[in-house]
């Protein structure tokens, strides 16, 4: 008696929890139900990242920058030693100056040649000079014109030598080739860098995007375009306008960290929302947001409903 007592309630508690899990699971369906024409998804921000790196190998002697600083193009970021590439520079310079200063003194003798060989020219047609002494004078100019040609040729290349080395010198500075905010920190003090080597990855606010999966049986409504509102929770009574600007071309499994309407979704593509505007910088890369996608515009929007 007792045992059938006991198995009676536990068919009414099964019979109770299948219930209770069909309701639940009808108010889960009624809560993602969104009008046709509107598309749930969520995902997180990102940003095409931008690496700062460096063109010469050394060794790291000055970091600017931590992960979350917003810096702008041009910002320094970071210092490479550079005591080798002073001294060279040091020396370019003061051989660019000698050369310079050759230029000048072949130049003026260049020029008091000429103004020699035009008396030396009008004193022999006037028959006070030596046609000879007139000749004499003629070549060592054509030799004094030579010679500063030459001068300005080595200083030529005594300033290009300078400008390489300038220009060697300053990559030993590191600067940020554009605005936006440091989310990886790659190198660290003392580190030994080859040329190349990372040191910074930056994302540029102003160019975030939603990046969002969208099942593979609604993924023939999303088309490049379509414009799109993102909810954040940190400001749930505002939402972020966006369009679709990428649409993968394969198919993935649902990536374990995103929520789907439909738990039993294996394939999904990925969606990437740029946002028209981000005011004020209050999105950053990590941010978890929830999107409703407008794929027909005679439908009203309606905020997500998980």
């Amino acid at each position: 008696m007792k045992f059938r007592r006991a198995v009676s309630v536990l068919l009414l508690l099964i019979v109770a929890a299948g219930v209770g899990g069909a309701v639940y699971w009808r108010i889960q369906q009624d809560r993602q139900r969104l009008p046709e024409g509107l598309l749930l998804a969520n995902g997180r921000i990102e940003g095409d990242r931008i690496t700062v790196a460096t063109k010469l190998a050394g060794r790291v002697v000055e970091l600017h920058a931590r992960e979350g600083d917003e810096v702008e193009a041009g910002t320094v970021m970071a210092r490479l030693d550079d005591k080798e590439l002073r001294a060279r520079l040091e020396a370019a310079r003061k051989a660019a100056e000698a050369a310079r200063e050759k230029v000048a003194a072949a130049r003026a003798e260049a020029e008091q040649a000429h103004r020699d060989m035009l008396r030396l020219r009008r004193l022999a047609a006037e028959g006070t000079a030596p046609k000879r002494d007139a000749e004499a004078a003629e070549t060592a100019w054509r030799m004094a014109r030579d010679n500063a040609e030459a001068a300005e040729k080595e200083a030529e290349a005594a300033q290009a030598k300078l400008a390489e080395v300038q220009a060697l010198w300053e990559d030993m500075t590191i600067r940020a080739p554009a605005a936006g905010v440091v989310v990886t920190r790659i190198a660290n003090l003392g580190e030994v860098l080859a040329p190349g080597a990372p040191l910074y990855e930056l994302v540029d606010l102003d160019q975030l995007y939603l990046k969002v999966y969208v099942p593979e049986r609604d993924i023939g409504r999303v088309r490049l375009g379509l414009p799109a509102r993102v909810y954040v929770d940190a400001l749930p009574e505002r939402h972020f306008t966006a369009r679709v600007r990428y649409i993968a071309s394969r198919a993935e499994f649902t990536p374990k960290e995103v929520q789907t309407p439909d738990e039993r979704v294996k394939l999904v593509y990925a969606v990437k929302l740029y946002f028209d505007e981000n005011p004020g910088h209050v999105l950053t890369p990590g941010i978890p947001a929830d999107a409703v996608i407008r794929w027909r515009d005679d439908v009203p929007w309606m905020k997500p409903r998980w």
